[in-house]
């Protein structure tokens, strides 16, 4: 092997980031990272530069979901990095792994008042779960290993580097570290062994299925696991399409309310069996206040501490083993039958105006008109705000990380950065944005970086001139609204302004032939559809007054 040659330190760093198989960098150039910018010149990384830091933090966090390898999103310093916090902040509490790096002053700045200078390596170490400042060169190759090799690990998240300016510049010899990264352990017989006992001995027991199994990669096991033991399966909203909807165990998606079909099931479940699951996704005092449930926790790491998540047995190991080794125990198939009737009523749910013809169009008809558009591996991003309580209920999933919710930060404006990372992670798929009008105005810049880069997206609006959930919120509260209501632009004229191909939803029945339309589309399409969200108060009411049918 050649002696290593001398280079500058930026050189360095960039060769440590392909050695790790960085594919993209998602940001905006800057002064402070110059000789960053200038070292990708010659490598094989792609630089996607966008519009804003979120949108590029963005990006890289839903990457991370996708791929399950960690993304890079770059800035430069102060206003720069200051503007990826939210998008970090939202991989990290996601767990999403993600590598943050942002260029600095130089080192003999940092000790005083400066122009554009704020201690960044302090800020970003209160959300991301490794956060470093390169004062020397020679520790590239540690930092940057380091970085990746924490981001992801689980529980993966994000990892922030900072990059002073002088640093970069400098001359070093070195080489990137041999890539490693640790091997999620076995499960120990013995919780093994005491978990299929409980799970034998138990009447009615449930599984509460969470992105963690996703992360593991772990989802035809689940599939398996529910099937033999014949035990119903929940999932979070981050874990959609962990087991499909068709598969005959599926009670789909809890999360909405701490009142739902799925708390029937909870409130009946004698044993509830917690799956890659994360207290960030749905807090367990909403789905286990009475604390008297015998609850199982099998994970790649120990359950969090909570009043009610006391655990009676964790299997802590790798989530594949745990379920066939479980299963293979378990002397006894369970009914499952008796839970059936919740997911009878939720398919009936589904159903419900999906024929309607009224305009503002009701949400259960957009998200039938949607599914019914796209294949089951097409993708969804969706944002936040009230549609995504909808699409978390009533979007059918087949596959996992089809439907990408943030759930853990729940930060507005990913989908539109998301969607165009989802492109590109996979081009033959059909991806789409579900997104509120104000969500989409977080970020709606970056359709020009999607066009710029003739990816394909198609954007659709769930337009009602608000903030629909806080609206649902405040009218379930006070029965009033306070300052809720805004104007938009013409979406139309707007897509078109970019270059982009622009709909607007007149009546119910074009719904369906516009999205097969938008989705034929070779470039990015926007959809303004007007929304009926009376149907929120409605919902609530119903399940207010729901009685359980189990």
């Amino acid at each position: 092997m050649p002696d290593p040659k001398s280079m500058k330190a930026a050189e360095l760093f960039i060769k440590c980031l392909e050695n790790e198989g960085v594919e993209y960098i998602f940001g905006i150039p800057g002064e402070e990272n110059l000789d960053v910018m200038d070292a990708l010149c010659d490598s094989p990384i792609r630089f996607i530069t966008t519009r804003h830091e979120q949108g590029a933090a963005f990006m890289a966090d839903v990457y991370g979901r996708l791929t399950g390898r960690a993304c890079v999103c770059l800035s430069t310093l102060g206003p720069g990095a200051t503007n990826l916090i939210t998008a970090v902040a939202d991989a990290n509490l996601d767990h999403a792994p993600l590598v943050a790096i942002a260029g600095q002053a130089s080192t003999e700045r940092l000790h005083k008042e400066s122009h554009q200078v704020l201690d960044l390596q302090s800020i970003f170490l209160h959300f991301t779960k490794y956060s470093s400042r390169l004062l020397t060169p020679n520790i590239i190759p540690e930092v940057v290993r380091k970085a990746f090799k924490l981001a992801q690990t689980e529980k993966s998240g994000a990892c922030f580097i900072e990059f002073p300016e002088n640093i970069a510049s400098m001359e070093i010899i070195a080489t990137p570290l041999r890539v490693q990264q640790p091997v999620v352990p076995e499960p120990a017989d013995e919780s093994v062994r005491r978990a299929a006992e409980i799970i034998s001995k138990a009447k009615m027991p449930l599984v509460l299925a969470g992105n963690g199994v996703i992360r593991a990669r772990a989802w035809e096991q689940l599939s398996r696991f529910a099937e033999k033991l014949n035990i119903p399966v929940t999932n979070t909203f981050m874990a959609k399409g962990v087991i499909p909807f068709k598969h005959p165990m599926a009670l789909g998606t809890v999360g909405l309310q701490s009142h739902d079909n799925i708390s029937c099931g909870f409130q009946s479940a004698d044993v509830i069996i917690c799956i890659g699951y994360d207290l960030v996704e749905y807090h367990p005092h909403l789905w286990h206040p009475t604390r008297d449930r015998k609850i199982i926790h099998i994970d790649a790491t120990p359950a969090e501490v909570d009043a009610s998540y006391i655990i009676d047995l964790g299997v802590v190991g790798d989530i594949k083993h745990s379920l066939d080794r479980i299963s293979k125990l378990v002397k006894c198939r369970h009914q499952g039958h008796p839970m059936r009737p919740l997911r009878e009523a939720l398919i009936k749910e589904m159903n419900h105006h999906r024929d309607d013809k009224n305009i503002p169009i009701k949400p259960q008809k957009i998200i039938w008109d949607l599914r019914t558009a796209m294949n089951h591996n097409d993708i969804v991003i969706c944002d936040v705000g009230a549609h995504k309580l909808w699409m978390a209920r009533m979007f059918r999933c087949e596959q996992p990380n089809t439907c990408i919710i943030s759930n853990g930060f729940a930060s507005m404006g990913i989908a539109v950065p998301g969607a165009i990372a989802a492109k590109m992670v996979f081009p033959d798929r059909a991806v789409v944005a579900v997104t509120g009008d104000a969500g989409f105005m977080m970020n709606s810049q970056e359709i020009e970086t999607a066009l710029r880069l003739d990816v394909s997206i198609v954007v659709l609006i769930w337009n009602d001139n608000g903030y629909g959930l806080i609206e649902w919120k405040q009218m379930q509260t006070f029965g009033r609204t306070s300052h809720v209501k805004f104007t938009n632009p013409n979406f139309v004229d707007y897509a078109r302004a970019f270059g982009a191909k622009g709909y607007r939803i007149e009546n119910a029945e074009d719904l369906l032939p516009t999205l097969k339309q938008a989705l034929a589309d070779k470039t990015v399409s926007i959809i303004d559809c007007p929304v009926d969200y009376s149907e929120n108060l409605a919902l609530t009411e119903k399940l207010g007054e729901m009685v359980c049918p189990i």
